[in-house]
């Protein structure tokens, strides 16, 4: 019986593996087809001399040529730790209410817009305040927080409810049924978002708001090497030891301290903020009409017709282009990364070498990389592709490499390429489909957002309407984002659910 086991357990997974060969084959070929049409060209006239000049810089950290670093560092981490309280706390009431269609699409449009055009939308608000950085964070994490709290609280352990004795009150079953088996996967996750809210609170930097990433670039726009470096390395400090200092009790701490020494109270002019919401947002030709009649209408079609064309098309197609070249190429990483940390392939001295380059990649946002790479390689999609498959490639590949630290092996197991290629990789691969198609919306997300510099996605029209004070179309196209992201959730989770792939929610 074992032996008949044996022999037709390969054969009896074929059947199930295939439709995901299918569809990764599928999801491959698009994207050659898609890279032979997208603009990968390196225009520096001389790449080699420039990353000479990077790795010099990496090699040689200046740790004293940055002016107010300590405050930029405390910046960074006090709207971080801010923006994902506020996040998970309106996050854990619109989980408890997600069964609702109306919290659902509320949530799903706030998360699909990226931290930085809301950072960009109360810019115009608030100014360069801390209440725009949190929020920036606050609002779409609370989205992002609301749908993996839901999730993780339907997935609890049922036993204990069925336990309770009848007439047990909703609140008090939840209190003490629901929400003690859900609350270490909580913590896990708000963890892994303070991480993801490090690196938001960074980029929000290039947008003016005196984070770290506003002393990165200036330290890149300048060829200063040595200052980024230094500024790198702190950011990674902070990211690999978060498990230290970010500890539950500390959380009071933290929020005291950052209610005392940030600057709160800014210069935030109620008449500007209530001139931005109701006049300057709203269409052209609704701002300008004297009456609203079919005139009105006609104009309105006409202005968001020509917006359309003219800009949100373009910025549409080189967005999708750009997404689906990047996750094909953060699932061929992935498959090259997740060896590194996993204990089948490297003793230990290995999978530490590799679990630091992990971090490191994974620690660094797509946007950072993207500009590094564009001042290598020159304005063209390549840089963006390649950011965003190896910092997306990094988190998956470390999740894919955790994953089979648990997996048995025969003791008669095959080494080398062999166990690569028919042991693991074949048993890990409906997980990494899984955690890719998750990653899809984010992906397509920061895609958006790259266009800031200078990449034709929709971000680049966006930031030009920012740019020209023309709020209203900046308005228009990142509801067309928003829709973009909505779409390509909505597609996610139904090849997910067609292929049968499941992925710990709470792990990504």
């Amino acid at each position: 019986m074992t032996t008949s086991t044996a022999i037709n357990g390969p054969s009896a997974a074929v059947p199930q593996r295939s439709p995901l060969l299918r569809a990764s084959l599928g999801f491959f070929l698009l994207a050659v087809c898609l890279l032979l049409v997208a603009d990968i060209e390196i225009t520096t006239r001389d790449p080699w001399l420039e990353l000479g000049r990077l790795a010099l810089g990496i090699v040689t950290p200046d740790f004293f040529a940055v002016e107010d670093l300590a405050q930029a560092l405390f910046n960074t981490i006090a709207f971080a730790i801010v923006g994902v309280v506020l996040g998970s706390s309106f996050g854990f009431v619109l989980a408890l209410s997600f069964h609702h269609r109306a919290v659902r699409v509320f949530c799903a449009v706030i998360r699909a817009v990226h931290e930085l055009f809301w950072g960009l939308i109360f810019l115009q608000v608030f100014g360069l305040t801390p209440l725009t950085a949190v929020l920036a964070i606050a609002i779409p994490y609370a989205g992002i927080f609301a749908k993996v709290f839901s999730e993780i609280l339907e997935e609890s352990d049922p036993a204990p409810l069925k336990s309770l004795p009848s007439g047990t009150g909703t609140i008090s079953a939840f209190l003490y049924a629901r929400l003690p088996d859900a609350l270490s996967h909580f913590k896990t996750y708000t963890l892994y978002r303070l991480e993801c809210a490090l690196r938001s609170s960074a980029v929000l930097g290039f947008v003016g708001l005196p984070t770290i990433g506003f002393h990165l670039e200036s330290a890149f726009a300048q060829g200063g090497y040595s200052e980024a470096a230094a500024l790198l390395i702190l950011f990674y400090v902070i990211i690999a030891t978060i498990r230290v200092w970010a500890r539950r009790q500390l959380v009071p701490f933290y929020i005291l301290v950052s209610l005392i020494f940030l600057p709160w109270g800014g210069s935030i002019s109620m008449s500007h903020v209530a001139t931005f919401f109701t006049h300057d947002i709203v269409p052209y030709p609704l701002r300008v009409a004297e009456t609203f009649d079919a005139t009105t209408l006609s104009a309105l079609w006409a202005w968001m017709t020509d917006l359309f064309a003219g800009q949100a098309l373009p910025g549409i197609v080189s967005t999708v282009v750009l997404t689906q070249i990047a996750l094909v190429g953060t699932g061929m990483l992935t498959l090259l990364f997740f060896p590194l940390i996993s204990p089948k392939f490297f003793g230990t001295v290995g999978r530490n070498i590799g679990h630091v380059a992990l971090v490191v990649i994974r620690s660094t946002p797509e946007y950072i990389l993207t500009l590094i790479l564009l001042l290598l390689w020159g304005p063209s999609m390549l840089p963006a592709i390649v950011a965003l498959a190896l910092h997306n490639g990094a988190i998956i590949g470390h999740l894919i490499g955790r994953h089979t630290e648990t997996m048995g092996l025969r003791p008669d197991h095959a080494k080398g390429l062999n166990l690569y290629f028919y042991e693991v990789t074949p048993r890990i691969y409906p997980q990494f489909l899984a955690f890719l198609f998750y990653r899809w919306e984010v992906i397509m997300r920061e895609t958006a957002i790259l266009g800031i510099l200078g990449i034709t996605t929709l971000g680049f029209y966006i930031d030009s309407a920012f740019a020209d004070l023309r709020f209203d179309r900046a308005l228009f196209l990142i509801a067309i984002t928003a829709l973009l992201n909505l779409g390509i959730d909505a597609l996610s989770r139904r090849i997910r659910a067609r292929l049968r792939l499941k992925s710990r929610l709470d792990a990504v």
